[in-house]
């Protein structure tokens, strides 16, 4: 059965100034509609992406609560990178998935959740 997700991204701002901006990504019915838990070796982790009749439009990195070690993600292990929140989640959207992805840790990190939408 399909899968559809409304993928989107919020941000709140108070004090001085009190809003909240959201900022929806495209509809997607052909979402894997799935969750993988990863542990990270130091060094670079080649992430596969989801097939099998879905399409993947995004994921969702969610570091574990207390992360202490580098992300950083790439496109493949020789690349520079960008270096990702230790802790906070980072929500990268595809126009046409890769078929995978590099996650480098600067440590063993357990419990890397991955949103596939």
């Amino acid at each position: 059965m399909a899968v559809t997700a409304a993928r989107s991204i919020a941000v709140t701002f108070s004090g001085d100034i009190n809003a909240t901006n959201t900022f929806p990504a495209a509809s997607n019915g052909a979402s894997p509609g799935s969750v993988t838990i990863h542990t990270l070796a130091a060094g670079d982790n080649t992430i596969t992406v989801p097939t099998g009749g879905a399409t993947v439009k995004g994921a969702t990195i969610i570091p574990p609560t207390g992360n202490t070690n580098s992300l950083t993600l790439k496109g493949v292990g020789g690349d520079t990178g960008i270096v990702l929140s230790k802790v906070d989640p980072a929500s990268i959207s595809f126009e046409v998935a890769p078929a995978n992805f590099v996650l480098n840790a600067g440590g063993t990190t357990s419990g890397v959740r991955i949103v596939w939408s």
